[in-house]
């Protein structure tokens, strides 16, 4: 376990053991913490890891007053390696598996779920899974539902990466595991057993307040995803003009203050 001083946010880091994985985590917690508001429990994206948040996970504690706590899933960043192919469920698994484990080794009793991309599909299913727990979901450019341009978004990456240089720099947050972790993105999405994915089900059994948040040109889903997903639990949707796949790169001020604003009443 490892800890350092940014500027009035404590950043301390652990390793976690789940089940056969050992998962990597680092947790942001502001000198100025408000103690009756609960943590935020971030879930990355398909190439994600804990370092590809960038510095988001430290402006959101520092303008939220809360716990920020990220994570690498099995396989990914600097947890342990994967050689097994993700079955269809993986993302409604990441809420029965991971997270229950989390949050006992972390003392997590209640949090927000907040996720990018595919990680906005896991936090959805895991609110759905432990309504005692989410106080409140944020789904930042998540999926939810089998949409042509995304799978054409997975086509197009799949021969990016097919570049050695574009396949070097997936190297630098994955190491070794970088082909795992390619190929589980793209070949899970592609699959024909996924062809009839969605998040509907899980969409049901939300119970807490909701925002889905989402790029205007978002590259791998058209605004019908956070309609769907503000609809389908009675939330909010806010679409950010000029805004790709990636609102914590992109545009990281405005995308803290959405969540802050949201958070400041729902949770």
């Amino acid at each position: 376990m490892t800890s350092l001083l940014s500027d009035t946010v404590h950043v301390e880091t652990r390793a976690v053991s789940v089940g056969s994985s050992i998962v990597h985590v680092r947790i942001w917690t502001p000198e100025d913490r408000l103690p009756d508001k609960v943590p935020v429990l971030l879930f990355h994206d398909s190439l994600g890891c804990i370092a590809l948040w960038r510095d988001f996970p430290e402006r959101l504690a520092r303008a939220s007053g809360r716990v920020v706590i990220a994570y690498d899933r099995p396989g990914f960043g600097q947890s342990s390696a994967r050689s097994d192919t993700l079955p269809a469920s993986f993302i409604a698994d990441e809420g029965r598996t991971v997270v229950p484990v989390l949050c006992d080794q972390l003392g997590l009793s209640r949090f927000v779920a907040c996720g990018h991309s595919v990680g906005g599909g896991m936090a959805v299913h895991t609110a759905a899974q432990h309504p005692d727990k989410v106080t409140a979901l944020v789904t930042i450019a998540a999926q939810a539902l089998i949409e042509h341009r995304t799978l054409e978004g997975v086509r197009e990456a799949r021969t990016t990466f097919a570049d050695p240089g574009a396949f070097e720099r997936l190297t630098r947050y994955h190491g070794a595991k970088a082909r795992w972790v390619l190929n589980a993105w793209t070949e899970s999405w592609l699959s024909p057993a996924f062809a009839e994915w969605s998040l509907d089900d899980a969409l049901a059994g939300v119970r807490c307040s909701t925002i889905a948040i989402h790029g205007a040109l978002d590259e791998y889903g058209s605004p019908r995803h956070p309609e769907h997903i503000a609809k389908s639990t009675g939330g909010q949707k806010v679409v950010l003009p000029d805004t790709g796949h990636v609102p914590h790169r992109e545009c990281p001020e405005v995308l803290v203050e959405t969540i802050c604003g949201f958070l400041a009443k729902a949770s």
